[in-house]
């Protein structure tokens, strides 16, 4: 016990003193929100990938998809690494740092508003961000209460509340910069609590090769959904798993997901110079490889823990975020420990990412729009920084008190987020064609199917409404732009602007002639 108390306090001292350290690079709104637009790759990498994996990926879905689908689950893992990661810092790292900087954005809606010349746009923008990123936030402690239970003997209400001050604290002092640089701490700390974890379990299981062995020996039960495969050996060990399909859908909505999502996409408004996309494109697909490949690569071994009754509610059915911390439940205390932190800094680097913008989107998209008179710089930084209270204050209530349906939002809020601003984002940073209608239709389908798709089950499971959502929003963008009128073309064509500027480089970056 006292060597896991030891590694949280100095966590929390670091985490505390980063933020002070930061306070004097938030003084204005443009520092607070993005940093001034200076930060360097792997702070950038380290904070879209903290961001990216939270205790929510390492206790549930770890768990969750583990139990499901086997070793095949490590899929979704490198699903995340080369299309959330890889793909989404190629697609839209360096377009979106550039337009975003010739708008003079900094936020997801701000960036729809002034891209498409509409008001409207960018208040509709910002309150489907702030109804979907309120769940979102709230779920983020779910992981924590399992593991607290397993690793100390203290109330999971006084973990959350810690949590939450601590978060709230350097946010509100440090801003964006605080933000990041303990992302890039908490980051580290994933990396070698991961490894750590991994080796420690598989070595509780006589090796690899021998956890896999006994993993083939499991028959596939009544929670694969494809009843002709229920009874069937060596699924769980096998290459696509007992449900390759389901498989498919989660893939596509954890790893495209994150290019619609606001407070992802908002570290590339951040970032510094060109080099530092290129080198934050390496970082972060190296660091989400390591992170969700083995985060999903563990929780494919939850089936040797079947025999283990934590794992298990009163009436049965399988406890998902009971699973890996039955799994850790066995190792070393300085395991356990590091697992703890770990687990933290899932948390509390998404929680931090989340807050910071949903406080930015409400203050610049919905209440300075609707103000008539003109509202000072400082005053901007006062709202974000009460917003950033609040918004931890509402989290730590409904993670308290979750209604029965927040852990099923959860799963709707990345579809909703995705299906209404992904498909809009990424042709909007390509095409001087697409329209304000299509926007509309865009936020439209995402926001209206997932609402309408929670009460009428049309698709049972959220993360394939999700998928289907995103997808539909990439085919109904490009259609009703083309069926609709097109923008002022001037105003366009001074937009994209910022892509045809001449530079100077050193000839060692330019081997043309």
């Amino acid at each position: 016990m006292a060597i896991k108390i030891i590694l949280l306090v100095v966590f929390f001292a670091v985490m505390l003193g980063i933020g002070i350290y930061s306070r004097n690079k938030a003084k204005n709104v443009n520092d607070y929100v993005l940093g001034g637009r200076t930060v360097g790759p792997w702070i950038s990498a380290f904070a879209f990938g903290t961001s990216y994996f939270s205790s929510v990926v390492f206790i549930g879905y770890a768990g969750q998809f583990g139990w499901k689908f086997g070793l095949a689950s490590t899929w979704i893992g490198l699903g995340n690494a080369f299309i959330g990661s890889l793909l989404a810092w190629l697609v839209l790292g360096r377009r979106t740092r550039l337009m975003s900087q010739q708008l003079d954005a900094r936020t997801m809606p701000e960036y729809f508003g002034k891209r498409f010349d509409s008001k409207a746009l960018r208040i509709a923008g910002s309150i489907i961000a702030f109804v979907f990123l309120v769940p979102y936030t709230a779920g983020v402690y779910n992981g924590l209460s399992r593991l607290f239970g397993m690793a100390f003997d203290i109330d999971y209400r006084i973990c959350v509340i810690i949590m939450a001050a601590l978060t709230g604290a350097y946010v509100v002092i440090g801003g964006y910069m605080a933000t990041a640089l303990n992302d890039f701490i908490q980051g580290i700390i994933m990396l070698i609590g991961i490894c750590l974890v991994i080796g420690a379990v598989l070595a509780g299981k006589g090796g690899f090769t021998e956890a896999v062995r006994q993993l083939s020996m499991v028959p596939a039960d009544a929670s694969v959904t494809t009843e002709a495969l229920q009874g069937g050996q060596g699924l769980f060990a096998s290459f696509f798993g007992p449900d390759p399909l389901s498989l498919l859908g989660v893939v596509i909505l954890t790893s495209l997901g994150t290019w619609g999502l606001p407070q992802m996409v908002h570290k590339f408004y951040a970032i510094k110079d060109e080099k530092a996309v290129k080198t934050g494109t390496v970082v972060s697909t190296f660091f989400a490889i390591v992170i969700a490949g083995g985060c999903y690569f563990l929780g494919g071994f939850g089936r040797l823990f079947s025999d283990n009754p934590d794992i298990y509610k009163t009436d049965g059915s399988v406890a998902y975020d009971s699973i890996v911390p039955t799994m850790l439940s066995s190792l070393p205390d300085i395991i356990i420990g590091i697992v703890v932190v770990l687990v933290f800094s899932a948390s509390m680097s998404t929680l931090s990412s989340l807050v910071l913008t949903s406080s930015s989107t409400l203050t610049l998209d919905l209440i300075k729009p609707l103000k008539k008179k003109e509202m000072s710089d400082k005053m901007q930084l006062r709202l974000m920084q009460l917003f950033v209270l609040v918004f931890i204050a509402v989290s730590v209530i409904l993670a308290f008190n979750p209604p029965t349906f927040i852990a099923q939002l959860m799963g709707y809020s990345w579809g909703a987020l995705a299906g209404a601003f992904l498909a809009p984002f990424m042709y909007g940073l390509y095409s001087k064609n697409i329209t304000r209608a299509a926007v509309w239709a865009s936020y439209i389908l995402g926001v209206g199917f997932t609402i309408f798709n929670m009460f009428v089950p049309v698709i049972k499971s959220p993360i394939n409404a999700g998928a289907v959502t995103m997808i539909a929003g990439l085919i109904i963008v490009p259609i009703v732009s083309a069926i609709t009128p097109k923008p002022d073309q001037n105003k366009v064509k001074e937009i994209f602007s910022c892509y045809d500027k001449t530079v100077v480089v050193p000839e060692t970056e330019n081997l043309g002639k």
